[in-house]
């Protein structure tokens, strides 16, 4: 049955950013790559076309591009729901001109349960508060608020204040997922992190707000097994990995295009994605360059990938089991 849901398409507009997070490749980059308005009204008519209804923009810090605002106003217009993930430091200041452009979801990157802490491992004393601060006034403006997290054995003793923190600012969702720096990542106490962390998942939603997805460090004794054991992040469990089918991630500056928001941060030729022009040159956002791609990820993710993100391993089985999931799943 042909694919009926309304497709996400990431867009990595730059790559600069004023942050200087221990585990990015951009932190505090100063690279100078923009995609363009003009850019975004190229792809549109294809977008529209190969089904995407959500936008989100990344970086880098999107909130560092000078047409933030024209860009999130574009999408919109041609019926898009609108997203944008920051680091925080400058949703304040920008946060209501972002809903007067049509803003549906912001997303703000918290790894800590206070200053303190979130600041120490962003390098960037006040973005928690900043963040904070945005995630509260956009929810009084209609905008989805939500926030990602990456836990590591740094922090994730900090995730159940970090819950409680997040629930009583009436935040929406929560991605919560495991660190991946391309190493083993250890714990000294497996049964610690369990101890910890499992009552988060367990909790009741009508009272707290709980993770999106799996379990970062998965739910499953084989899932939690490969993690604590060997570093292998929670997967989709198969046969098929059916993100594959949702999911456009376009990075304009090397004009290509993958099947999984966590492919593009994948070393290897088999995560190369896909060209973003035909050879014509015309914008082939979904075509079948693209759709071989995505197939080869969609068979043989469940059992290649090593770095999925709790939310996409999630969406995927979610879709296995039920056939839907509500929008902003992903």
């Amino acid at each position: 049955m042909e694919n009926s849901r309304r497709k996400y398409l990431f867009v990595r507009i730059l790559e600069a950013c004023n942050a200087d997070c221990f585990m990015c490749e951009y932190a505090l980059s100063r690279d100078t790559y923009r995609f363009s308005p003009e850019d975004f009204a190229e792809l549109m008519p294809d977008a529209i076309a190969s089904g995407v209804g959500y936008v989100r923009f990344t970086g880098g810090e999107p909130l560092m591009h000078r047409e933030i605002l024209e860009l999130v106003r574009l999408g919109a217009e041609n019926g898009m729901k609108m997203s944008v993930i920051t680091n925080g430091m400058f949703l304040p200041r920008f946060v209501d001109r972002l809903a007067d452009a049509g803003l549906a979801q912001v997303i703000v990157s918290l790894d800590g349960s206070s200053g303190e802490t979130h600041d120490v491992y962003r390098r960037s004393p006040g973005m928690f508060d900043a963040g904070m601060e945005g995630l509260r006034r956009a929810g009084e403006l209609g905008i989805i608020p939500r926030v990602n997290t990456v836990v590591g054995p740094h922090n994730y003793a900090q995730m159940p204040d970090l819950q409680r923190l997040l629930t009583d600012a009436g935040v929406k969702q929560w991605e919560l997922s495991a660190i991946k720096l391309g190493r083993e990542v250890r714990y000294p106490d497996r049964g610690d992190v369990l101890v910890t962390c499992d009552p988060i998942y367990a909790a009741d939603p009508e009272e707290m707000l709980v993770p999106l997805g799996k379990r970062f460090y998965g739910d499953t004794p084989d899932e939690q097994e490969a993690y604590f054991e060997n570093s292998i992040t929670p997967r989709p469990s198969g046969p098929l990995c059916l993100v594959t089918d949702d999911v456009i991630y376009l990075d304009g500056k090397n004009g290509r295009a993958y099947s999984c928001s966590c492919l593009p941060h994948v070393e290897g030729e088999d995560a190369g994605g896909a060209p973003l022009r035909d050879t014509s040159g015309k914008v082939d956002l979904a075509g079948p360059r693209f759709r071989e791609h995505a197939d080869a990820f969609k068979l043989n993710g469940p059992s290649l990938c090593n770095g999925c993100s709790a939310t996409a391993a999630g969406y995927s089985d979610d879709l296995a089991r039920l056939g839907a999931v509500p929008e902003w799943s992903y």
